[in-house]
């Protein structure tokens, strides 16, 4: 732990996929002073590490932010659960690992300059090692290595894919090349077997370097202000309060929570709510904590009549057989993500682009205890499942904190199926995936669907499952909101704080709008182009 009062050049606050690539970038050449701060400890643990061990980290409150969000309209009053990391490697190392840019035209809809899609390609490219091979659109050389999993799914997982094509669906052979659209495997992001986060692939090696601190179970309280120049961070250590000072900047990397929170603790942030909990107000920004944006997802469950990975990992002699065969050799059903088999579809005709990801899960947990998600504890029979998220939701919502306590969760109000169109998206996204089951491929191997049943048919009943059942897939993005309007944005098209010197954010808090996918690549996208920035701007 460095001394209160130490200076850095660089303060990143947030040791999650971001900061990790920060922490590295900044760090690279030896001449700046780093210091990462993460309110988290140690990722060093084997249920993080192994990559269907996530489901043993989804309620662990000694890694995990375990958040609530606010009773919501659209779920029926219930209060959503947002699990969000909190160790070296936030989020990114407790997540599916799936590997997903994003449509490009995500990014040029961004309209945002510097932002298209053949602007942050190369960036992408230069993140990755893809064992496929490099091409137009795939990188090798880079820190983080991307697993291929078309030679390694499960053999029900070959089935949804016929079914998907059976169903009238193309299959893609790469979701990050040239189109997004069809149905295919994931990309996931392991090595020989284990999780490839970015503390592994960035933070880790870098921390042989002399000139990058990394500070742990330190929690950001509030970014030190000199008038309208950041100039450090606070911190509470291990119950002391202490000083970190930044002498070229302050970026924070603490996600789409954790970053508008330290924001509007700071006294940045709209003003006349952080007037009501008594914070003074050093910049009134009316977008930090709004605008926030998150994919909503479901499940569907189906009992079958041939095994499953559900009589892999139930008995014991399965859990031994296949937890040496991962020791051993980095392979086998605990060494790839639940999510193996999926795509990027339309819902419905007429659209000119795919609003739907789906997720094929050869296991199932209708079984599971409430309050649990033991992927290693699946159900007695055999069972798989088919999931959905609806990639370009509509409805907008807000992190805005509680109170002054810097120790006191924000309200988050997701505002589930809160637009026109979004749970229609999400029916239509049903009815889909019910059509896909119905294939000879998968009807063949199919006793019954179990959840919803099938006594749920009508669009008002699916609607209702929907409202009780959806909910986040961990996708929350937004809420410092990037732009060229200081009234609409938080950050300008280089990611600094509008209104605010020395102050950058680096994470997906910044994001327009929500990407069409798993948001950890671009994430981690933004944070080696604000490396860069950075770097640059000493030059200038």
């Amino acid at each position: 732990m460095a001394p209160d009062g130490s200076a850095f050049d660089y303060v990143i606050v947030g040791a999650g996929s971001a900061g990790c690539v920060l922490a590295e970038a900044l760090s690279r050449d030896g001449r700046r002073s780093v210091a990462i701060v993460e309110a988290g400890g140690t990722d060093r643990k084997f249920f993080v590490q192994m990559p269907l061990g996530y489901g043993k980290t989804f309620f662990d409150r000694s890694i995990n932010w375990n958040y609530e969000a606010e009773p919501d309209p659209g779920l029926n009053g219930q209060r959503d659960f947002w699990p969000r990391g909190r160790l070296i490697g936030g989020s990114g190392s407790i997540n599916a690992m799936v590997w997903i840019r994003g449509d490009r035209r995500d990014y040029d809809e961004w309209s945002v300059p510097g932002w298209r899609y053949d602007d942050v390609l190369p960036v992408f490219k230069a993140l990755e090692h893809n064992e496929a091979g490099g091409d137009r659109y795939r990188g090798t050389g880079g820190p983080l290595h991307i697993t291929d999993c078309t030679y390694r799914p499960q053999r029900l997982t070959d089935r949804f894919l016929l079914a998907g094509q059976q169903a009238g669906f193309a299959c893609n052979a790469d979701f990050n090349g040239v189109d997004q659209e069809g149905i295919g495997t994931y990309q996931i992001n392991t090595k020989d077997g284990w999780r490839m986060s970015a503390a592994r692939a960035f933070l880790r090696p870098a921390l042989r370097r002399a000139n990058l601190s990394l500070v742990t179970e330190a929690q950001a309280t509030r970014i030190l202000l000199d008038g309208r120049r950041a100039g450090g961070i606070e911190i509470e250590h291990r119950g002391r309060r202490q000083r970190l000072k930044a002498g070229r900047a302050v970026v924070l990397a603490a996600g789409s929570v954790n970053t508008p929170q330290l924001l509007q603790l700071s006294g940045i942030g709209p003003a006349e709510h952080l007037r009501s909990l008594g914070i003074d107000v050093i910049l009134d920004s009316p977008a930090v904590g709004h605008h926030l944006q998150d994919h909503l997802g479901i499940n569907y469950t189906f009992r079958a009549t041939v095994p499953t990975v559900n009589q892999q990992l139930r008995p014991w002699w399965g859990k031994v057989r296949y937890g040496l065969e991962f020791l051993l050799a980095g392979r086998g059903p605990l060494s790839l993500s639940l999510n193996q088999g999926g795509g990027f579809v339309r819902s419905r005709p007429g659209l000119d682009r795919p609003d739907i990801q789906l997720y094929f899960q050869a296991v199932s947990t209708v079984t599971a205890r409430k309050g649990t998600r033991p992927l290693t504890e699946p159900d007695p029979f055999p069972g798989y499942a088919i999931g959905l998220s609806s990639t370009r939701p509509k409805a907008r919502g807000s992190i805005l904190v509680r109170s002054a306590d810097p120790f006191a969760h924000p309200a988050i109000r997701a505002n589930a199926h809160g637009a026109a169109g979004d749970a229609e998206t999400m029916l239509a996204g049903v009815k889909l995936i019910r059509r896909i089951a119905a294939q000879p491929a998968l009807a063949e191997i199919t006793a019954e669907e179990l959840v919803p049943g099938p006594s749920v048919r009508s669009d008002d009943d699916l609607v209702e499952d929907l409202r009780n059942r959806s909910g986040t897939v961990y996708h929350p993005c937004g809420t410092a909101r990037m732009g060229t309007d200081p009234a609409t944005s938080v950050v300008d098209p280089r990611l600094r704080v509008h209104g605010i010197d020395g102050l950058v954010v680096a994470d997906a808090s910044i994001f327009p709008a929500i990407i069409s996918g798993n948001i950890n690549a671009p994430t981690m996208m933004v944070a080696a182009r604000a490396a860069t920035w950075l770097l640059d701007d000493e030059e200038a």
